[in-house]
């Protein structure tokens, strides 16, 4: 899948939470989002312009209540900005064709796996779970999830 961007379309089919998440810089209640504890092999892509942002390879339970990850599948499709927003200093997360605000990445993620914590929001994903990644044109993923790469195929 090529051509990733923001569209007026793909604007509109958001709901209010992910549109207040995405496109005004929310948060969602944390524990109380769609992927918090969701195990499922495949991959997250954001909800806006579709770019495969993190894999559940790299998921883990970090206890903060939002899906968090130790790093984003394709570097090239993060940005990372300084926030001061809220009287503290964060390193926010956003898509980079979408634009899309994500969360933040912390540096007390798991040490092993790198030491980094990507606290995502739940609204700004969509989950493509391995079984679909060729229909939904993610066919190039699916080798991530194959006993050769460590995953449960």
């Amino acid at each position: 899948m090529s051509g990733y961007s923001k569209t007026p379309e793909a604007l509109a089919r958001l709901s209010p939470e992910q549109f207040r998440v995405t496109q005004q810089n929310g948060t969602e209640r944390p524990f109380h989002n769609a992927f918090h504890e969701s195990k499922e092999p495949g991959i997250y892509v954001d909800i806006v312009s579709g770019e495969p942002l993190f894999s559940s390879l790299d998921k883990f339970d970090s206890g903060c209540g939002w899906p968090s990850f130790t790093r984003p599948l394709e570097d090239e499709h993060v940005v990372e900005n300084r926030d001061t927003t809220h009287g503290m200093i964060r390193t926010e997360v956003r898509s980079t064709h979408g634009d899309s605000h994500l969360g933040h990445v912390f540096p007390d993620g798991p040490r092993d796996r790198g030491g980094l914590r990507y606290c995502i929001n739940s609204a700004s994903l969509r989950f493509i779970p391995v079984a679909e990644l060729e229909k939904e044109g993610y066919g190039d993923y699916a080798r991530l999830f194959t006993r050769d790469n460590g995953g449960a195929a």
